[in-house]
């Protein structure tokens, strides 16, 4: 009984082991899309203030 109890207990690491790479994985991906949204996100503003100095003040080549 011992004997199948130390190979349950290996296996159960080695399970353990391998959903914690997994979810470093997972969280790495999460963060990544976080931070591409936040980008994405601190951008607008930027992008409409340009939209309005191109509508506000006119081009000189014509």
């Amino acid at each position: 009984m011992e004997l199948l109890t130390i190979h349950f207990g290996k296996f159960r690491s080695l399970i353990l082991i391998g959903l914690c790479l997994l979810l470093f994985s997972c969280v790495g991906a999460v963060v990544g899309v976080a931070v591409d949204t936040t980008i994405e996100v601190v951008k607008v503003p930027f992008k409409v203030v340009d939209a309005v100095v191109d509508l506000t003040v006119p081009d000189d080549d014509d």
